[in-house]
């Protein structure tokens, strides 16, 4: 007992120590009811009402914000490989994308946005909105170009005749520097590729040469043209070899492979649109393709 007596005794010096510790802790608390208080309401309206629009502008614009970033970004596509769930993001219907599906069942190709409205039979507005992200193979792109460029300049050319053009696989490097837009370089440029795949068999052969633009390659078709002793002789794919694929320009070993592989796992092949499927195959040059393969049913 005298050891928890000694523990609890206090003098009169700790008393009043304590008292006055207790008065300053209820008089820190009065300050803090009576004064912090009020004042934190005078704070609260202290703002102008310009300050209170400044800052419910910031609070529209974070949330605007927010709901953009939430929203699926749109990257530019090629609408033949549309799929449903990408459809949905778009806005087009169930039925508008049922219509889409049937016509690629049918081995078709969407080549131009009035071709997805034909189909699909979008309203102009929804087209105008998803157009911008349609994305075409470059020769479907180049394709479209000079079918413009032919029916604005049709009937404004005094176009020389097939009998009167010579012909392009015996032009020389100085004839070709006669046309406009043709230089030495671009001249040697022509007449090296024009040997390296043993001569040209179509005017569509001259989009492989690089730095060779549309318009200069127009005025060049005026004054020469391919002519070829005899028709060129296609390959079926369906039946080719890889060696005999090779031999076209424009694949590789590696590329004839693959599409000998790609054409057996599929029994053939209908149209030279599957193709397109094949990793690094050269869609943007399907057009001069065609000219050493055929399809035999």
């Amino acid at each position: 007992m005298s050891f928890l007596k000694s523990h609890f005794d206090l003098s009169n010096s700790q008393r009043n120590g304590i008292l006055f510790f207790v008065f300053l802790l209820i008089v820190s608390l009065a300050f803090q009811f009576f004064w912090m208080i009020p004042n934190s309401k005078e704070v609260e309206f202290a703002f102008s009402e310009e300050d209170k629009q400044l800052l419910q502008k910031e609070i529209d614009s974070l949330k605007t914000a927010s709901i953009e970033a939430n929203q699926p970004k749109i990257y530019p596509f090629n609408p033949n490989f549309l799929k449903d769930f990408k459809a949905y993001q778009l806005g087009i219907s169930t039925e508008e994308f049922d219509r889409l599906q049937q016509f690629r069942n049918q081995s078709k190709w969407i080549n131009s946005a009035e071709d997805f409205k034909e189909v699909t039979q979008i309203s102009d507005s929804l087209l105008n909105e998803i157009k911008v992200y349609f994305k075409f193979p470059d020769w479907v792109v180049e394709s479209q170009r000079t079918k413009a460029y032919e029916k604005a300049e049709a009937g404004q050319l005094n176009l020389k005749s097939y009998d009167e053009k010579q012909n392009l696989n015996s032009v020389s490097e100085e004839e070709l520097q006669e046309i406009s837009g043709i230089g030495e370089v671009l001249a040697k440029r022509i007449v090296r590729y024009r040997d390296k795949i043993g001569g040209f068999i179509a005017d569509l052969q001259l989009k492989d040469i690089y730095g060779l633009k549309y318009e200069v390659r127009e005025k060049l078709l005026q004054e020469y043209t391919v002519k070829l002793e005899q028709d060129y002789p296609k390959i079926d794919i369906n039946t080719a070899s890889v060696v005999e694929l090779t031999e076209i320009p424009y694949f590789n070993y590696e590329l004839a492979r693959e599409i000998v592989h790609f054409i057996k796992l599929r029994e053939g092949i209908s149209d030279f649109e599957e193709l397109v499927k094949i990793y690094d195959f050269p869609a943007h040059k399907i057009d001069r393709i065609k000219l050493y393969l055929k399809i035999i049913d």
